[in-house]
């Protein structure tokens, strides 16, 4: 091809030679004719013969055919840089390009017509150079370079984005395979080739293409939708969503993605919020699937046996509630905490920052539900009557008092130590991680999770206090009403002072069924001292419950109310006399035993203030019936001491729920453990304070 040129070349020399000499006779033989003729003027108005006489105009065009056949053996020897120079300066000097000079409008648009087509064959060679596969970057580089100089700007940014964009592309295929053999950290790698190629597309576009706004806001772009590409990628490639894998690797994913994007801000791109909605369906959906997963597992007794091992630290805790008879649900606690944990145990930092409160909701929901499982082990009103169908929906049953002491201590061991200590490890993590933050708010979530962890912990409260309201309600009724239905809390025994249920005369006592709830909370506190070892503060919170529940099922029991409100039935002032000493011995009872009594205190007055309004319509006046309040206080204290010392040297034995008499027949009805009024000794298992430390309340007349 070399030896080809150079034989052109000469034959254009030749022929160059050739038609200049033509081009001299012509003249020659032209000026000899004008002056034998002498016409001048007329070889002045003829333009052909004019251009023919100019030498200039054949001077410039040998000049546009060498530079044109430079170009073209530029473009044949793909000198691309060499002919990007002689385009750009044959674009800058010459004046038939400009649009300017002497020569015809014809000739300038053939020639400008030429330069054009050789300059878009140029930029084709570019573009190729661009698209290769194996391109260098220093080469396609250049080729960008070229085509900028080229003024085609737009056409090298979008080939340098496609290029980024294919070479992407051509990684994930290599990576699509790991995907089942690593699901756990697959995200994480993928995510490091996304944001990689993003930071070196944009860094590689301000290098070439500096700050320009167009092509800044086209990087923003083609980011966003890299970003889209990689979040589905994920979504595809992701194990089950109800698995703990999908779990961790959903954290992983948001953990190693937001860290990235953290990177790119100081590039100029802020794309955390962009991944944050692309990313919070999917993160939302495998939690809502692990959690379903949870709820089947709570009770899948054989399921768990199988796959699950205690944590040593759960198993030390709540072993302590249980026999070997009674595993089953110590294992339920266990395996609640082991559920949670879990979980916890997938999330990482900045997971937990941005959806730690979905998190807490999920957790407080399953404790929802385990709370109300343990409900139904307790034993309720309708035991009788779906006896059967409870049975088949949870795994064990509370029938003794120890039993039932034994649920409420599980549940508040994980409400108050446990659940609290394993959600705040987690958080702990996410405070004293080192990784960079996500963006410009990240310390608006730390705010944020102070009070979602106050508002989770109220709630397992709440849910928590159902539980134990549930027994404590049960167990009052239990006490009141007997297995016929009938009440023992008549208010009948206040009608008149001749009674059985009446000890007045010179050594008042309370009413029976008062002495009888004295004993019950007594022996109630001794197995609670037995089963509830350790947890003072669980003991006190139900006998304080209990006492509350009493009172507050007499100030709500309407029939009760009706018989003193009933004009054909008739009181005594010794009636009223006898409930007000009930009232303030049940308030010396919460005060004794050293548990909360602001809430009995006020039911208790209420109770009081009612009986005194009631008695005072039916015509009875209690400034002239009733003692001062001193009495009360005095008489109720002296009877708590009466009944501590009553000595029994024989075990009580099964008690008479229809009939309770006191004091030789007082017994319990724990099927465990069994104890009496007898010593001060047995009180003092569930009474921190002694009465000489304690002041006593003072219940006045509200109408006097």
């Amino acid at each position: 091809m070399e030896h080809e040129l150079i034989e052109l070349r000469k034959h254009i020399s030749s022929q160059g030679i050739l038609v200049q000499d033509l081009m001299t006779g012509v003249c020659r033989e032209l000026e000899e004719w004008k002056q034998s003729n002498g016409d001048n003027h007329e070889a002045q108005q003829d333009p052909e013969i004019s251009e023919i006489q100019d030498p200039l105009p054949s001077e410039r065009d040998d000049e546009k055919m060498i530079f044109l056949e430079h170009i073209d053996v530029l473009l044949a020897e793909h000198k691309v840089e060499e002919a990007i120079e002689a385009l750009d300066a044959e674009e800058k000097n010459s004046p038939d390009l400009k649009g300017s000079g002497e020569t015809s409008v014809g000739e300038v648009s053939q020639y400008k017509s030429a330069f054009l087509k050789r300059k878009a064959t140029l930029e084709d060679q570019l573009v190729q150079i661009i698209e290769q596969p194996s391109v260098g970057v220093q080469e396609m580089k250049k080729a960008l370079y070229g085509l900028i100089k080229l003024g085609k700007g737009p056409l090298a940014h979008q080939l340098l984005l496609t290029s980024y964009g294919l070479r992407l592309q051509k990684s994930i295929e290599v990576l699509l395979p790991s995907s089942h053999v690593c699901p756990k950290t697959f995200s994480a790698t993928l995510s490091k080739l996304v944001f990689s190629i993003i930071s070196l597309t944009t860094k590689e576009s301000a290098s070439i293409f500096g700050d320009n706004p167009i092509y800044t806001n086209r990087i923003v772009q083609w980011a966003e939708w890299d970003i889209e590409y990689f979040v589905r990628l994920v979504k595809e490639n992701a194990p089950s969503s109800e698995t703990v894998s999908a779990l961790r690797a959903a954290s992983i994913c948001v953990q190693a993605s937001l860290n990235y994007c953290s990177m790119l801000e100081s590039q100029g791109l802020k794309l955390s919020k962009l991944l944050l909605v692309l990313l919070r369906p999917y993160i939302e959906e495998v939690l809502e699937l692990n959690f379903r997963r949870a709820r089947r597992l709570l009770f899948d007794l054989v399921e768990l046996d199988e796959s699950l091992l205690f944590s040593p630290h759960f198993e030390s805790l709540l072993s302590a509630f249980g026999t070997i008879s009674e595993t089953i649900r110590v294992d339920s606690g266990m395996r609640f905490m082991y559920i949670v944990k879990e979980i916890l145990e997938q999330l990482a930092p900045l997971a937990i920052t941005h959806f730690g409160g979905n998190i807490l909701i999920r957790i407080s929901q399953l404790f929802d539900i385990f709370m109300d499982a343990l409900i139904k082990a307790l034993p309720s009103p309708s035991d009788d009557d779906n006896l059967t169908e409870l049975k088949e929906t949870i795994p064990f049953r509370a029938e003794t008092d120890s039993e039932q002491l034994a649920i409420l201590g599980i549940a508040f061991t994980i409400l108050d130590e446990l659940l609290p200590n394993a959600v705040m490890i987690s958080w702990k993590r996410q405070n004293e991680s080192n990784e960079p933050k996500s963006g410009p708010t990240e310390d608006v979530p730390s705010a944020s999770t102070t009070i979602e962890l106050k508002e989770w912990k109220r709630h397992l409260q709440h849910s928590f206090d159902k539980l134990k309201d549930h027994f404590c309600r049960q167990y009052v009724l239990s006490f009141i009403y007997s297995r016929e239905g009938k009440t023992r809390l008549n208010a009948r025994i206040y009608l008149n002072g001749d009674g059985d249920d009446l000890y007045w005369d010179s050594d008042p006592l309370p009413s029976l069924p008062f002495q009888a709830l004295f004993s019950k909370l007594q022996q109630l506190a001794t197995v609670a001292e037995d089963v509830l070892h350790g947890i003072e503060k669980l003991q006190k919170i139900l006998l304080a419950r209990l006492t509350e529940t009493v009172v507050m099922w007499l100030s709500d029991e309407q029939e009760f109310w009706g018989v003193f409100e009933d004009d054909s039935i008739p009181i005594q002032p010794l009636g009223l006399q006898q409930l007000i000493l009930d009232m303030h011995f049940t308030v010396e009872i919460a005060r004794f035993a050293g548990y909360p009594s602001r809430h009995v205190h006020q039911i208790a007055s209420a109770i009081i203030a009612r009986a005194i309004r009631t008695f005072s319509a039916r015509g009875i006046d209690p400034q002239s019936a009733l003692p001062e309040d001193e009495w009360f206080v005095e008489t109720a204290k002296s009877a708590i001491n009466k009944l501590l010392l009553v000595v029994s040297e024989s075990e009580a034995s099964e008690v008479d729920e229809d009939h309770i008499i006191l004091p030789d027949d007082m017994v319990t009805d724990s099927d465990d453990t069994a104890s009496s009024l007898s010593t001060m000794e047995s009180f003092e298992s569930f009474a921190s304070a002694s009465m000489g430390e304690l002041d006593s309340p003072m219940f006045t007349d509200p109408e006097s």
